[in-house]
């Protein structure tokens, strides 16, 4: 037997033990999510209609509001997608590749920001534009980073027109 075959085979199964802990950590979470969060379909309205604004850039994560670091885990809410942000008169829409699209009614949005990260994704400066709005009664943060940075002072105006009643910074 070689000496590098035992240190070898307790490195795997380190491995194997950490991903399976892993695994079940997040299936945890989504098994304790599962009552307060449950996506909103998006309305069929908006299907063929047209957005005022459309901005490419990548989906960051949902959070529990103020906890950047808790994931809402289930409805593939906590990873991370390509994606478009779409702002109409009444309401905004994220649409993600490979996911279920956000649907955030005006109402629901509490506030709108930017901040230099959340959930595993940190920026120089206040690069991504977070909103604060309640998901089937849970207050959430939604994060977004445009792909352009001349976008996001364009998203962040589009936001605040469509939700005057949001604030600019956590409630």
């Amino acid at each position: 037997m070689s000496d590098r075959l035992l240190p070898t085979l307790l490195l795997v199964l380190l491995a194997l033990v950490t991903f399976w802990a892993m695994r079940a950590g997040w299936k945890n979470r989504i098994a304790r999510q599962q009552e307060t969060t449950s996506l909103q379909e998006v309305p069929d309205r908006y299907q063929d209609a047209s957005s005022q604004l459309a901005v490419p850039g990548v989906y960051v994560a949902t959070t529990s509001m103020g906890d950047w670091l808790d994931r809402i885990a289930n409805q593939t809410l906590g990873v991370k997608a390509k994606g478009t942000f779409f702002v109409f008169e009444d309401a905004a829409i994220i649409a993600r590749d490979g996911a279920q699209d956000l649907y955030i009614p005006a109402s629901s949005i509490l506030a709108v920001r930017t901040e230099s990260g959340m959930s595993g994704k940190f920026l120089r400066g206040e690069g991504l534009v977070v909103v604060s709005w309640t998901l089937d009664k849970t207050p959430v943060d939604t994060g977004f980073k445009t792909q352009f940075a001349a976008d996001q002072e364009s998203l962040l105006a589009a936001l605040r027109a469509l939700a005057p009643q949001a604030l600019d910074r956590l409630p």
